[in-house]
């Protein structure tokens, strides 16, 4: 979370306990994968927290590694592939599962980029007004680009699916995104994660 460890631990606490019990409830095995995104999105915060400390206490340099790579490789190297792959795996209809194939290729490749930008350049971490700015030195003319490929993995998936309830968290994950856009564009990947995590809990639905 965005805000302070404590909220960090908290929300992440709660948030994977929402996704073990979806993880329970849904026991059709093309739904499993759906279903841990609760869980996914906790250990995410839960490792933020971890990012919270150790900016806090000097001397903690492998813990902030460990914990800010933690973070951003869900944000941005799992999630752009592992959203539209979930929603494959559940959708049944031909023409709609056509759709989804252009989010899951699209996604890789976001994951494939994001993937070799973390282990080429430098990634920083910092507290700047009561959020964690994160910063990856990477070629800033392809931010544009990424963003764009970003949203097409991750946001059209949820309006395609002909599964109950998908457009109201595809809803929700559109609002939070134009909020933390115009709000907080500059802590963008963490105030944006945490909104998502607090989305995700209507897959208990």
């Amino acid at each position: 979370m965005c805000f302070s460890a404590t909220a960090s631990f908290a929300g992440g606490v709660i948030i994977t306990s929402i996704g073990a019990a979806a993880i329970r409830k849904n026991t059709e095995p093309s739904q499993r994968l759906f279903a841990a995104i609760p869980m996914l999105f906790g250990l995410q915060q839960i490792s933020e927290g971890f990012v919270w400390l150790a900016l806090q206490s000097p001397g903690q340099d492998m813990v902030l590694k460990v914990s800010a790579y933690f973070f951003l490789v869900i944000a941005l190297v799992v999630w752009p592939t592992m959203l539209p792959l979930s929603v494959l795996h559940m959708e049944r209809l031909e023409q709609r599962r056509r759709m989804l194939y252009v989010s899951l290729v699209t996604g890789m490749a976001v994951s494939f980029c994001f993937m070799i930008y973390i282990l080429i350049f430098k990634m920083t971490a910092q507290i700047s007004s009561y959020h964690i700015l994160y910063a990856i030195d990477y070629p800033q003319q392809f931010a544009d680009l990424g963003a764009i490929a970003y949203i097409i993995a991750t946001i059209p998936p949820l309006f395609v699916s002909s599964k109950r309830g998908m457009g109201l968290f595809g809803t929700i994950i559109v609002l939070s995104y134009g909020v933390t856009r115009f709000f907080y564009g500059e802590y963008l990947i963490s105030v944006y994660c945490f909104f998502a995590a607090l989305a995700s809990v209507v897959i208990l639905r």
